[in-house]
């Protein structure tokens, strides 16, 4: 069994107020993404329930949509991601959510077995846009690789 997972955290905030109707089919694609990863080789766990939409975080108050995942391996992430079904969706962000300024994805690497909560991922966003890809806190752009004492580390 595999001693270490990696964990993913991205924000986005809506173009248009939640609700509106201009990211309808972005929110209604939702469900059926999340069903999909979570058949997807190598899924570990994803936040649901928050905001009443199980899915993603998605807070109605600031139209922030926070996605927080645990995968296997950043091989089995990366598949999904990029080369599957989601794709789609991924391209057409731009459709649905304002550019970012500074980073809005971050990768570390956690024990198996633990869950990370939407707290941990904002710190290890934090770390990233202050420091850059570091072992606590990286990018699929530069990868590291899992580190015992990393994985402590809050």
């Amino acid at each position: 069994m595999a001693q270490h997972h990696l964990a993913q955290l991205n924000i986005g905030r809506l173009r248009y107020p939640f609700g509106s109707g201009e990211a309808d089919e972005f929110i209604a694609a939702l469900d059926p993404i999340n069903a999909l990863v979570d058949q997807a080789p190598g899924f570990v766990w994803r936040l649901t329930g928050v905001g009443g939409k199980d899915s993603a975080a998605i807070d109605p108050a600031d139209d922030v949509v926070v996605n927080l995942t645990v995968w296997e391996s950043r091989e089995a992430m990366w598949e999904f991601t990029y080369r599957a079904e989601h794709r789609e969706f991924l391209h057409r962000r731009r459709e649905w959510f304002l550019p970012q300024t500074e980073a809005s994805t971050v990768l570390w690497w956690i024990p198996a077995g633990h869950i990370p909560t939407s707290l941990e991922g904002r710190d290890r966003l934090y770390r990233l846009r202050e420091s850059g890809p570091t072992p606590a806190a990286f990018t699929f752009g530069q990868t590291y690789e899992p580190v015992e004492t990393q994985l402590a580390a809050p």
